[in-house]
């Protein structure tokens, strides 16, 4: 019996090592995927607001989406996140103001309030978007975050391309090993809550 469980205990071992490493894999891999295509908006993931600025993340977020509207890939910015514990403002007005002066034009930006989680800023974007006749969307975030930002915006039923910063701080594997671990922790368990969804 003790034989019996150790080798139970052993395969359920592997078999973890085994999600984890192919989770990992995949969402390392998926954030090379940069698709250049027009969509109608670029849902632009929230991220920390520094005393009414955005945080080096937040900017770098907000840069690319910039770039993608001045090139032609999307007409309307909807940005996302809400304010923290302690912020006057929230993430994604912090978002617009800077979008506005950096010269895109304040009535091809939409910006949801509410959100304080990766699930959330997608669903609040969607609704408005819904609101505007907005159908297709690039999603702007940094590389490791695509792989589970585009799989919930899917499951709720979006169509979507993938467009990660190409100027992310996360760069060193001191800032990006950590990223990459809460990711891999937040994508199994998303995969894991799906059937009870």
């Amino acid at each position: 019996m003790i034989k019996v469980l150790g080798k139970l205990a052993f395969v359920m071992i592997v078999v973890i090592l085994v999600l984890i490493s192919y989770s990992a894999y995949r969402i390392w891999s998926f954030g090379d995927k940069v698709e250049l295509v027009k969509s109608d908006a670029a849902i632009v993931l929230g991220a920390a607001a520094w005393d009414g600025e955005p945080s080096p993340v937040l900017r770098e977020r907000i840069n690319h989406a910039i770039w993608l509207y001045e090139n032609g890939y999307v007409d309307t910015i909807i940005f996302t996140g809400g304010r923290g514990d302690d912020d006057k403002v929230a993430e994604s007005e912090v978002a617009r103001d800077y979008a506005i002066n950096n010269n895109v034009d304040a009535e091809d930006i939409l910006i949801e309030t509410q959100s304080r989680i990766t699930e959330e800023n997608l669903k609040y974007a969607y609704d408005i978007a819904s609101k505007h006749n907005l159908k297709t969307f690039t999603i702007v975030s940094d590389p490791l975050h695509m792989k589970r930002a585009t799989l919930i915006a899917e499951r709720m039923g979006m169509k979507t391309y993938s467009s990660p910063t190409q100027s992310s701080v996360y760069q060193t594997l001191h800032s990006t090993i950590p990223f990459l671990c809460r990711e891999v922790f937040f994508y199994i368990g998303y995969i894991v809550s799906l059937p009870f969804r």
